[in-house]
């Protein structure tokens, strides 16, 4: 008389409960994924359909030749930070508009706001630089 084992040993393997875990993990990468807010500049900066309202102390134009002008005064890029420190002088919360060509290399903004920086640090005070934009 043979021996038969009654609990045979299946060699199938359930996938059921490694799909769930799957479309959980997926759920999860794609809810922390929409919360990293990457800081991106928009290159097409001039045009725009939003509104801000400030109240506009100094201005400074880009013009397409990219040559700087202070309150429609030329001046070149060492000047711009002297002529924008004596302009700013007792100001503490001010707001520099500048208005630039939409074909001027984002270099020549980031030299208007590095020269506001450099006058937030030395005097401790909170003035913004605001990119003007023409309507759509």
């Amino acid at each position: 008389m043979a021996i038969q084992i009654r609990n045979k040993r299946s060699t199938e393997f359930s996938t059921a409960s490694m799909s769930d875990l799957v479309f959980l993990l997926l759920i999860f990468f794609m809810l922390t994924s929409t919360l990293v807010a990457p800081n991106a500049i928009k290159l097409l900066l001039p045009t725009s359909s939003s509104k801000t309202l400030a109240k506009q102390t100094i201005t400074v134009y880009i013009n397409e030749d990219k040559q700087y002008f202070l309150e429609e005064q030329a001046v070149n890029e060492s000047e711009l930070a002297a002529g924008l420190d004596v302009a700013l002088i007792g100001e503490t919360e001010a707001s520099v508009v500048l208005r630039s060509h939409k074909d001027v290399p984002v270099q020549y903004i980031v030299n208007v706001i590095d020269a506001v920086n450099d006058i937030n640090r030395k005097f401790e005070t909170r003035h913004k630089v605001i990119l003007a934009t023409t309507p759509r």
